[in-house]
């Protein structure tokens, strides 16, 4: 298989846990998630298999998507729910002043990265430091909320719609929103709703894939074709000669290529027949093979 099969995730179970059960049930042996979901967190995580695990590292950013709930008056270590409650506070925010504060939080700002966070900071993952007792100072990180929608208010708890870039953690987001309301905050629950343009309704559970399995029912039309994730890359088309050289891992001469992209641009590249067959750099007068989906 050379694709990617979206899956609804759910809880208490790790990003590479769901990897590991999805090359199980199809019986793919290469598989990789596009970015890890906290365990707690449900919803959609793509997973690329095959030849497609080699793109994993060229992926364009993108938009996330999320809804998420938060309980005002507490804070842990985690930022979560699922952490050492480190206060307890009074609750004297309204709906009205979270509504507020919410609007505040619209726009690019920097924020830092949690410390159970799966970020890599001289070669250590911050939650392997965390899990010691260990913190570290973090370099705050720019990120740009782009949405951020109040959906449900039940007492101190809230639930929120956000899109957002890549690299936000919505965990320190509420963390920062219950500082500013000035009674803390802890996440409750999330689930992502949209990650590398793929929603919901584009996901199934490892329950149904499993039974689809049980029931040889196969897997036609769960798997989407790599190239959805490249929608957004420069676009160029190649002859039927040079379909041949690229595809063998040969550089093509820029000069001979239509629409080429900027120098040092990257571009998606298709054959004369429509058939997405990598991406490719211009790099030096050439338009560079940087991965190839079909064996060379």
């Amino acid at each position: 298989m050379n694709g990617i099969i979206c899956i609804d995730k759910d809880e208490d179970i790790t990003s590479f846990g769901v990897v590991a059960k999805v090359r199980g049930i199809l019986g793919e042996k290469k598989a990789g998630h596009t970015g890890t979901l906290d365990p707690m967190a449900t919803g959609v995580l793509p997973v690329m298999l095959g030849g497609a695990t080699k793109f994993l590292d060229y992926l364009p950013s993108s938009d996330k998507g999320y809804r998420a709930t938060f309980l005002l008056g507490k804070t842990t270590d985690t930022l979560d729910i699922t952490g050492k409650v480190l206060q307890e506070r009074e609750v004297c925010a309204s709906e009205k002043d979270v509504l507020k504060v919410l609007g505040e939080f619209i726009g690019v700002q920097f924020q830092y990265p949690p410390m159970f966070s799966a970020k890599t900071v001289d070669g250590q993952r911050l939650y392997d430091l965390a899990r010691q007792g260990i913190e570290i100072e973090r370099k705050p990180c720019e990120i740009e909320i782009k949405k951020l929608d109040l959906i449900n208010c039940k007492g101190n708890e809230y639930t929120i719609d956000v899109v957002c870039s890549k690299g936000t953690y919505i965990r320190s987001l509420i963390g920062d929103i219950g500082e500013k309301l000035g009674c803390g905050a802890v996440m409750t629950a999330l689930r992502r709703t949209l990650a590398c343009g793929f929603e919901l309704k584009d996901c199934i559970s490892l329950a149904e894939l499993q039974e689809r399995k049980n029931k040889s029912e196969g897997f036609n039309g769960l798997v989407f074709n790599l190239e959805r994730v490249f929608e957004d890359y420069h676009r160029v088309s190649v002859s039927e000669a040079q379909t041949k050289r690229f595809s063998n891992g040969g550089a093509l001469d820029i000069k001979r290529v239509k629409n080429p992209p900027e120098a040092g641009g990257i571009c998606a590249v298709y054959s004369f027949d429509n058939r997405f067959l990598g991406l490719a750099k211009n790099e030096n007068e050439e338009l560079r093979v940087l991965r190839l989906l079909i064996n060379r």
